[in-house]
């Protein structure tokens, strides 16, 4: 059985009088040099740090023996301590849970909580000679910036993909059916396995955490922003888990005209677009509306999705709280009284 092979070649490459190949304008090559060193920097500095996370589940099926069922992905340590950032989806009801080191290394995981809600975990380890990955910045992330994934997809360790910053501030709902806020895009390649482990910026900084891919789609993966996932990891590591406040609404990061900004006095250049409101929801109740630009809560300044979430604590549930939102050329002080969110 033979393949057949399409090779993209530049036509004069057979060309007696081109010498059979073609040498670069010094600006290319020193283009491709200072791209190649940032890709290879970042991994040589991140890749230690980057682990798989070997999982087993217990299927039981309603007349049949339970069966334990293995799966994998990818994560990264973050302290000293051993902590070590994943997914929510790779570690949830695990019975089972191993690490891997790319030096060859094994150890037993326990979870310390997980988030469905952000799809982030975190797992611990013996904190024996652990490499530690650095947390950045997803808040300065511009699109069009050059980011690395860093995982194990479909078991082959280590591997490394770059790509750009595709687009910021996406939602998407998860196969479980979870809403996930505040996600990068991004066409560095993902695949099985890719989900926990780290995307980062040309300096080697945790930037986010990859999670998901589109099918069939190619080249639109989702990373959970990093400062999201500080968020959730200090509750975490603190609580095991997260008691979360909610409003009912769904929405996007949007930037504020100079105009708007000036005009109410605002302390931000941007906040929440409402994209959608729940049925009998404390955001319906209060009267916000889609559409409204939702730009403080209980006094403090909301830039984005991410201080929303932080702003929609535990101690804000049950309590009467005013929420701010541009409505067309005026600015409403709502009130509003946050309820806690069902797992």
């Amino acid at each position: 059985m033979s393949a057949t092979f399409a090779l993209l070649a530049d036509p004069r490459a057979g060309d007696p009088n081109n010498g059979g190949s073609q040498t670069l304008p010094p600006v290319d090559a020193d283009l491709l040099d200072a791209y190649s060193r940032a890709v290879t920097g970042a991994a040589e500095k991140v890749g230690p740090a980057v682990v798989s996370v070997e999982v087993r589940h217990r299927i039981e099926r309603r007349g049949r023996p339970a069966r334990e069922l293995p799966g994998h992905g990818s994560g990264f340590v973050f302290t000293p301590d051993g902590f070590v950032l994943t997914n929510s989806h790779v570690v949830h009801d695990a019975t089972r849970i191993d690490v891997a080191f790319a030096d060859g290394r094994r150890l037993r995981a326990e979870l310390v909580g997980d988030d469905p809600d952000t799809d982030v975990a975190v797992i611990r380890v013996d904190p024996v000679s652990l490499a530690i990955a650095q947390l950045g910045d997803s808040g300065a992330l511009r699109v069009g910036q050059l980011v690395i994934a860093i995982g194990n997809p479909l078991g082959f360790q280590s591997t490394v993909t770059a790509g750009v910053v595709s687009a910021l501030g996406r939602s998407f709902r998860s196969v479980t059916g979870r809403l996930i806020d505040d996600v990068i895009q991004t066409d560095a390649a993902l695949n099985p396995g890719n989900s926990g482990g780290p995307l980062v910026d040309s300096q080697g900084r945790v930037v986010g955490v990859n999670t998901a891919v589109i099918l069939p789609a190619q080249g639109i993966c989702f990373a959970v922003g990093i400062n999201t996932a500080k968020f959730v990891t200090g509750q975490l590591i603190r609580h095991g888990k997260i008691r979360r406040g909610r409003i009912g609404v769904a929405g996007q990061n949007v930037s504020l005209a100079r105009l708007v900004v000036r005009a109410h006095g605002l302390d931000a250049k941007s906040g929440v677009l409402v994209t959608g409101v729940d049925r009998d929801s404390p955001a319906e109740r209060a009267g916000v509306r889609s559409g409204d630009i939702i730009v403080g809560l209980g006094g403090k300044p909301v830039t984005g999705i991410d201080d929303l979430h932080r702003l929609l604590a535990s101690d804000r549930i049950g309590a009467h709280t005013a929420i701010a939102v541009l409505r067309q050329a005026d600015r409403l002080e709502l009130g509003i009284v946050p309820e806690e969110s069902k797992p």
